[in-house]
């Protein structure tokens, strides 16, 4: 019977183990983190595209600027009648003209440029808010996470303590028999004999089995013949 409770105890600690290694914490921990990473990226994609587009805008001022610097030297000459001959007149108020234009079309070009600079930036302010969300939960969720693993640590701790205490009653041969059958059967290396049935896999001993089990002595290790898992007799067998 003490094996039984090795057995129970050995299952106990292998779902243990199995939690750990499938804890939705830390699952949702390795989704957030890519998703964090995924969004950092982004971001500088969009703080690229802000400086660049910030570089452009720059570039637009001056030329805007320097088309209407020009612009107000050749009205100011054109207004203080520094112009005599007819010809130079005509051709500085066609230049004028010609700048009105190249000023309004630099100047739609510097809208669109502060239009698209705008949205450049509403988009890295979002992504980085975004992420800022994402590594609050990811922080949240990394302490449920921690806390869920030192529970599970220290429940299996006391397992280990639990088995060993158990173990000390059982001959060092069974116990390496039992180890070596529960390591190649799905962690089950011993079940009860209940009903006249193998716990260990289920099946019913026909009364051949059941016989030969009958005739054994108490101390004597039995191996059912279907599954090879050791069965354990109890007052329940059916012998």
């Amino acid at each position: 019977m003490r094996l039984l409770d090795v057995q129970a105890v050995d299952q106990r600690l292998d779902q243990l183990a199995h939690r750990r290694r499938t804890l939705p914490e830390a699952a949702e921990l390795e989704t957030l983190a890519a998703e964090h990473s995924r969004l950092r990226d982004a971001e500088v994609v969009a703080g690229t595209a802000v400086a660049d587009l910030e570089r452009e805008q720059k570039r637009a001022d001056a030329e805007v600027e320097q088309v209407r610097s020009r612009k107000d030297r050749d009205q100011k000459r054109l207004d203080a009648g520094q112009v005599s001959s007819a010809k130079e007149l005509e051709s500085l108020q066609s230049e004028i003209v010609s700048l009105n234009r190249r000023q309004g079309v630099l100047e739609d070009a510097e809208i669109e440029i502060m239009e698209r600079l705008e949205e450049a930036q509403n988009e890295a302010a979002a992504l980085a808010a975004e992420r800022e969300s994402v590594g609050k939960k990811a922080q949240e969720v990394q302490a449920a996470r921690d806390a869920a693993w030192a529970q599970l640590d220290h429940d299996s701790a006391a397992g280990r303590d639990e088995r060993q205490t158990l173990a000390a009653g059982i001959t060092d041969d069974l116990l390496a028999l039992y180890e070596k059958i529960r390591a190649d059967r799905g962690g089950i290396g011993a079940a009860a004999l209940r009903q006249r049935r193998c716990e260990g896999c289920m099946i019913q001993l026909d009364a051949a089995e059941l016989g030969r089990i009958r005739g054994l002595a108490p101390d004597v290790v039995v191996r059912h013949e279907e599954c090879r898992r050791i069965l354990v007799r109890t007052p329940e067998s059916g012998l």
